[in-house]
Order: C-alpha cells, then structure tokens, then sequence
C-alpha cells in the first residue's frame, strides 16, 4: 500500500474516532440534561396539581377536572391522586403519546426511563391524599433523536471535508516523492530529470536535494563522456581546416556504400582538386589559401544540398582534393552537379577570392554495389586527370561497361514500384541479432524488405529505396512494411526491430496513421522495436515526442546507423533509447585500425554511463567479434552470425 493511501487511511481513522467520541460524549450530555428535566418536570407538575387540589380534595368532580386539566396539557405517562388514609386511588390518567418515529434500537440504546415526582394534598393539618405524577420519555426521546442526526450529519460533513482536504494536502506533500519515482524510472530509461522546485518540508526538501545531486551527477559524467568521444570523433574523422569529413571517414563510407546489399545503391563519386595549390600558396599566402580551401567546401555542400533525394558525403581527402560520395544519384543530376559546381567555383574567382580564373577540375565516376572501392577511385582519378588537361571544360564525366543499371529507366522503375505496393508485393527478410558473448542467444531480428519485381526476383532495399525517394513513397512503403510485420508477429512470438524512414515523420498524416496502427496492436509492444537511421534524424524535440508516445503505446524507439552525429550522444539521455546500432564502417577491420577501436571505446563509456546497450552493425569476420566481446559492447549483426533470410 502506497504511503499515500495509508496516512490517508491514518488520518480517516483518527477523524471517525474523533467524531464518534464527541457524537457520543454530546449525546450522553443531552440524555443526562433530559433525564433531569423529565424529574423536574414530574415534580413540578406533582407539586402544581396538589396546591391546586388543597381546596378541593373532597369534591370528586373537581379533583378530576383539574387532574384531567394538567394531564391534557403535557406529556406525562401517567397522573395518580391516592387516599393516604385507605391508600386507594381516587383518580387517574394515563395514556401513550402519539408515535415520534423514534427507532426502536435508539430507544433501547439510549436507555431513558420514565421519570416521577410526588406531592401531598392536606385537609387543615392533617395529610388527606398524595399525587403521583410520571413524565412519559418518548417527547425527550424525540429531541434527542433529532439532536443526534443534526449533530451526525454536520459531524460527517467536516469529516468529509476534512478527508478531502487532507488527501489534497498529502497529496501536494508527497508530490515530490511520485516526481523522485519518475526520475527514478527516467533513470532506468537512460532519462535524467530534476526537480526544479524544492519542497517545503524539510524532511523531503533534503531527499530531494540528493536525488537532484545523484542525477545532475550522472547527468555531467555522461555529458564528459560524450564530449570525449565527440572530441575523438572530430580528431579521427573530421578535416581540421574545413570541417568536413576526412579522407578515413570517406574510404569508411565508400566500402560500406559498395558491399553493404542493404546500404548498397548505384550513385556517383565526384572528385574535385583545386589546381596549382602550391602555386597559389606562394602568390596569395597560408591564410588567403586556406580561407579559399574552407570556401570551396563550403559551395561543395551547398550545391549537393540541391539534391536532397540523395545522401551526399562531402569530404576533404588531402590537400586540395575533396570527394562527393553521392549515393541515389543519376547521371543526369550528376552532370548538373559538376555545373553547378563549376559556375559556383568560378564566382571565388569573380569575388577576389583567387586570382586564378580556373579554381579546381572535376572527375565524375559512377559506382554500383558489388564494385571494388579502388576501382571506382580509379575511374575517378582517371576522370579528374581528364578535366585537368581540358581546355574548354572543367569537368569530365566517364563510365565503364560494368555498370549496368545506372541509368535505369525512371518510367519503369515507378510502374514497378507503383505496382508493388498497390499489390504488396514486398517479401520480408529477417536477420538475427545475437548478444556479442553468446551468439546462439537471439536478441531479436532485423526486419529486411526485398521487392518482387515483375519476372518474380527479389530485389536488395539499396537498388530500390533510392527511387522509392524520388517518388516520395517511402511513407507508403513504411506502412506496408509495418502491416506485414504486424501481421506475422501475430503467428510468431519472435521480437523484431522495423526500421522508420524520415518521410513518415515528417509527415504528420502518415505519422498518425502509422501510431494508430500501433495502438491497436499494443499487445505486441514489448516484442517490436522502432530504428531510425541516423541519417534520417528529425529534430531533437519531435524526437522526444516520438519517443513519448511510442513509450505510451507500449513500443520502443532505437536508432542505427549511428556514428556520423556522434555530437548529439548528449542528448539520448532524454530518448529512453532501446539500444543504439553503432554504423558498420566503423566496425569493419575494427581489430586492424586502432583509430576505430578507440572510438568505439569512447561510444561504450558514454553509453555505459547510461545503461544503453550498443550493437555493432555489418560485423563480418572473427577478428572483429573478438574485439567486440573485448570491449564489451552488448550485441551484434552481420553476415558472420547470420544472413538475411525468409522466414524458416
């Protein structure tokens, strides 16, 4: 029983006590004062009726006229006038008094018995009769019956209104106590909050100061431990002069772009050097190179900003040399890149910028999935080799015969997608997630979407996710990906993890629609879990909205793919994350690149700090098992512990 309900409880017993002993000494006060009154009014009466029987004691007709006059006239059970000489009773009255709806067992309960008083009546000298007279009770009964309800029904309203008000004060007292159950339950959902207002009472003032200082505590050790990593990150990852990505991150997300089947899509690498760097090192100074260095990464990412379909990774690889790796993106937007690209970089040179009027060369080379990651800078290269001894253009675009299906039809693919989702025709894949330490324990399973294309293939997620992109489907995709997972959660009891892209939460239509499809599957909550790639991150606050209702409706929210914003690890300690999915390109040759070892390391403390467990993503060989079981990092998925596959 909770603290509340028992002082709650406490203080309703000591009021019924309270009451019931005021009820009762009040009541046995008014019964003594009426037993008193009822003897008085008896003698009185006796006394009254033998004075005016003095005279007339020896007339028959008077006496009874006037015993008579006095019965009538009060409640009295009984009058008596008795001969003293012969002890015979002259006259007398007697009757019951009409019914005062008195309850029989407040009759017995209060015990009121009649009460008398005598007088005598003397003739001369000498003692010629005596008059008895008995008071009936019922009539103080009565009083005291209507006494006792009065005093009843205004004892149970202040007891009413007492109890209310205590609940309202206890329940303002406690308050803090249910706010330090919330923290305590954000802290076991990897949340930290504080109280804001201290209670008055000093007793819970200082439990609340020290639940306060246990979460502020926790809150800066987590946020020393983010800040560490992110430092790592930026030390390991991030180009110093530019803040770009580096060339290490860059080669991290060429091999995961072209040997990942489910990150794997067809796109382009751009490559653009800036001409005679030392030259201009020399003509214009450290200062005025490396402010033009930092300006064309700068145009770099605002003209790949005009396709935002497509996730573009700009990086700056060595010197004057900087990368575009453009997953999703056709030829046609490819060329319009490189133009853009061109009349931006020839603006430094109208602003003063430079005073070369040829700032930097292009190369352009398209990739597919399956391609050897030194083969598609090859083609690069020898593409930015090309632009470099133009004369008439800045820019060359080059393609090999191995690339089949780049320039897939636009027309088609939309027929084909239309249809497939008016027809559900989308096959799940599932691929096991096992705890690092123990690989034949399942964690649960990634939930994979394969497309059936006409001639009944199942097509991988990366050749078709980017088109579904340009269409804007992939909201449409994400509720018919759900329906069939919900559906076959229905005949299995296995857990699962369905990923959400960023169209369904950036639409508020689609949104709801999906959480209204959750909610009438509540029952299944605690065996489905909701990713969000990193990439695809809305907002810090719809975020946490996110996650609110889904925690309402009894499901669970993680993100995957994480690694590339490891500067907001400081703010999932609001999310009540599930598990976070460190991103494959850092776990690959993760026992041969110390760099990445380290980084991991400094993601688990952090996530340590708050309870998170982590999953390391396109784990693929024994080396890298075994340094993730070294540093302890909770779970794992990839091809080594299991391919994706149908349902066995």
């Amino acid at each position: 029983m909770s603290l509340f309900k028992q002082l709650l409880i406490a203080i309703c017993l000591f009021l019924v006590v309270a009451f019931t002993g005021s009820f009762m000494v009040s009541l046995e006060s008014s019964r003594s004062q009426y037993v008193n009154q009822l003897r008085s009014h008896a003698q009185d009466a006796a006394t009254a009726l033998a004075l005016s029987l003095t005279p007339n004691i020896d007339d028959p007709a008077m006496t009874e006229l006037l015993v008579s006059s006095i019965f009538d006239s009060g409640y009295y059970a009984s009058i008596r006038v008795v001969d003293l000489s012969s002890d015979k009773t002259l006259v007398e009255r007697s009757g019951i008094p009409a019914d005062t709806h008195v309850p029989d067992w407040f009759v017995r309960l209060i015990g009121l018995e009649p009460a008398g008083g005598d007088a005598i009546v003397s003739r001369g000298w000498e003692q010629a009769a005596r008059v008895e007279v008995v008071s009936h009770p019922m009539f103080a009964l009565a009083k005291l019956w209507q006494s006792a309800l009065g005093s009843l029904v205004w004892l149970l309203i202040c007891g009413v209104v007492s109890a209310v008000l205590g609940a309202l004060l206890l329940r303002r007292q406690l308050k803090p106590l249910d706010y330090m159950v919330q923290q305590s339950h954000a802290i076991a959902r990897r949340e930290f909050l504080s109280l804001p207002e201290l209670p008055r009472t000093p007793e819970l003032r200082r439990v609340v100061q020290a639940m306060n200082q246990m979460v502020e505590k926790l809150k800066a050790l987590f946020q020393e431990q983010a800040e560490r990593s992110e430092k790592l990150r930026v030390e390991s990852y991030q180009d110093n002069l530019t803040g770009l990505a580096n060339r290490r991150y860059f080669e991290m997300q060429l091999n995961a772009r072209v040997s990942d089947p489910e990150q794997a899509s067809s796109g382009y690498l751009l490559l653009l050097r800036v001409k005679d760097l030392a030259g201009l090192n020399q003509r214009l100074g450290g200062q005025r190179t490396d402010a033009l260095l930092r300006a064309v990464g700068e145009q770099l990412s605002r003209e790949c900003a005009r396709f935002p379909e497509t996730l573009n990774l700009v990086t700056r690889i060595r010197g004057g040399e900087f990368a575009v790796l453009a997953p999703g993106l056709m030829r046609e937007e490819a060329l319009q890149l490189a133009q853009y690209l061109d009349t931006a970089l020839a603006s430094l040179h109208a602003t003063g910028a430079t005073d070369v009027a040829t700032v930097a060369a292009i190369g352009l080379a398209p990739f597919v999935h399956g391609d050897a990651p030194q083969a598609v800078l090859g083609l690069a290269d020898q593409a930015l080799a090309q632009a470099e001894s133009q004369v008439d253009s800045n820019w060359v675009c080059l393609d090999h015969s191995a690339l089949v299906g780049v320039g897939d039809d636009h027309h088609a693919w939309r027929n084909l997608l239309d249809q497939a989702l008016n027809q559900r025709r989308f096959k799940l894949y599932f691929q096991p997630v096992v705890a690092s330490q123990d690989t034949q324990l399942v964690l649960h399973h990634k939930v994979l979407s394969r497309l059936i294309d006409d001639e009944g293939q199942n097509v991988p997620a990366g050749r078709f996710l980017p088109w579904l992109q340009r269409f804007g489907w992939t909201a449409r995709l994400d509720r018919l990906m759900l329906e069939l997972v919900l559906e076959h959660m229905a005949d299995h009891e296995a857990s699962l993890a369905l990923n959400l892209s960023s169209a369904t939460l950036e639409d508020p239509q689609a949104l709801s629609a999906l959480l209204e499809l959750l909610r009438s599957h509540s029952n299944l909550g605690s065996r489905l879990t909701l990713e969000i790639g990193e990439e695809q991150l809305p907002e810090q606050a719809m975020l946490e909205d996110l996650t609110r209702r889904l925690r309402g409706l009894g499901f669970s929210l993680s993100l995957q793919h994480f690694g590339g914003r490891f500067s907001m690890i400081g703010n999932l300690a609001r999310l009540g994350l599930a598990y976070l999915k460190i991103d494959g390109s850092y776990i690959r040759a993760i026992d041969q690149e110390s760099d990445k070892r380290l980084f991991i390391e400094a993601i688990q403390r952090a996530a340590h700090s708050i309870d998170l467990p982590l999953i390391a993503e396109q784990v693929e060989t024994e080396g890298e098992l075994a340094v993730i079981r070294e540093m302890g990092v909770y779970g794992v998925q990839g091809r080594l512990v299991g391919e994706p596959r149908p349902w066995e």
